[in-house]
């Protein structure tokens, strides 16, 4: 590696630290991105096999080059042999694969060790390695839950799954027992794909109880105007008024996303707290949807009862040797071989378990967002209270953009903070000379 070029880091070898690679492949610069994972791109999102896991973003919005809108629509009918539409929704692991090759043509090293820390301009890996850089970008992704809603009891119990996404998560689940995923999301969709099978019942439960809704064609919709929305109350009002001028809350919710940021920056932080309260799964079931055939499926198995949703909480886990029996806020008592935490990732740095983002918060050169959000950030994506050259992209900054993790979001982020990163080397070098 030539030493006397910069040098960036990019830590996460998932979709954005992918994206965001390819940005910067261009720079006179030697770029590093440093994942253990040996397949770059794939991620927690993109690394399942499973043939029911698909995008829920239609494939014409999927292009890893904002120039080229049509180019994982191209790519994906190159590798399926057939015309693949821009609405269609494709297996996930097709899209791994997709980002895989963007990075495989790329100047790019793979560092494959886990990043531990950041200190004297280096990132510090687990192997004892030390990894100097001019600039470093931050795609670490969400941070796993951390269970705080299970029993103890329940948590020290082989029967407990706290990461679904694990190796070999349910290879010692009874396949004769019922199983208890706890969360209604779209992982719990995951989930239940994976699990289902006849004579068995696998239960969802959640305080709200809520299914995400299915996606559905979409008419274009020009962006709102958005001058008089200055509050929480407000923006309610933007969107309820959308959904009865359009008869359609999709096409509704779907026509905010280009001003969704905006929207979310003008909220004081009481009003985005409020949000976080009182709307926020109403929002994110409807935000955040299931494709077409992945609802078809959820509906004929809840029809025929081999997926039943509770409304609901854990209050106790009895620990049998064959079964364990959990009794919910509802009284209901479960007789299931497993419980699956289906909450869902977190962005809260402050629990996280990674020794990276706990050393970065230690020593200060990452901020905490007010409400456990992600990390506070500049517009250009870099990390305040900007005292190292550090950036970073996608759910790190939900505290900030709010939508911040669909991969359209993700890739105009990517091409903002290359950019950043590029005038930032540019500026460096020019003062070095």
């Amino acid at each position: 590696m030539d030493h006397t070029r910069s040098r960036v880091v990019i830590v996460g070898a998932g979709a954005a630290g992918v994206t965001v690679a390819a940005r910067l492949a261009g720079l006179p610069a030697d770029v590093s991105l440093v994942d253990p994972d040996p397949r770059p791109g794939r991620g927690v999102a993109y690394s399942t096999g499973h043939a029911g896991h698909l995008l829920n973003t239609p494939a014409g919005r999927m292009s890893a080059f904002p120039d080229e809108p049509d180019h994982f629509v191209r790519w994906a009918s190159r590798l399926t042999g057939r015309a693949v539409g821009p609405g269609e929704f494709l297996a996930r692991h097709h899209f791994g694969t997709y980002l895989g090759s963007v990075l495989a043509g790329c100047p790019v090293r793979h560092v494959r060790a886990r990043a531990v820390g950041v200190r004297a301009g280096a990132v510090e890996l687990a192997d004892g390695r030390a990894l100097p850089f001019d600039a470093a970008v931050l795609a670490v992704g969400a941070f796993p839950s951390s269970g705080s809603w299970a029993p103890p009891a329940l948590v020290a119990d082989s029967r407990f799954v706290p990461n679904p996404w694990s190796a070999n998560a349910f290879v010692s689940v009874p396949d004769d027992l019922d199983v208890l995923l706890v969360g209604t999301g779209l992982t719990a969709v995951d989930v239940t794909m994976l699990l289902d099978r006849p004579g068995r019942v696998v239960h969802a439960v959640s305080r709200h109880g809520l299914l995400p809704r299915a996606h559905a064609p979409s008419r274009p919709v020009d962006v709102p105007r958005v001058e008089g929305c200055s509050d929480l109350d407000s923006v309610r009002a933007l969107l309820v008024g959308r959904v009865r001028a359009l008869g359609d809350w999709r096409t509704a919710v779907d026509g905010l996303r280009p001003v969704t940021a905006g929207l979310w920056q003008r909220l004081s932080e009481v009003d985005r707290a409020r949000f976080l309260a009182e709307d926020v799964r109403l929002w994110d079931v409807r935000r955040h949807r299931m494709p077409p055939a992945a609802a078809s499926w959820v509906g004929r198995t809840r029809a025929v009862g081999r997926l039943r949703v509770h409304r609901g909480s854990v209050v106790a886990a009895d620990l049998f040797r064959r079964a364990v029996h959990v009794r919910l806020s509802t009284g209901s008592v479960l007789r299931v071989g497993a419980v699956v935490d289906c909450t869902g990732q977190h962005n809260d740095p402050a629990l996280a378990t990674d020794p990276l983002i706990r050393s970065l918060l230690r020593t200060g050169l990452i901020r905490r967002d007010p409400l456990g959000l992600g990390i506070r950030t500049a517009p250009d994506g870099r990390v305040l209270p900007l005292d190292a050259p550090l950036w970073t992209i996608g759910a790190p900054r939900r505290g900030d953009l709010w939508e911040t993790t669909a991969y359209p979001e993700i890739r105009a982020q990517a091409t903002t903070v290359a950019e950043s990163v590029a005038t930032h080397l540019s500026t460096t070098a020019y003062h070095a000379a």
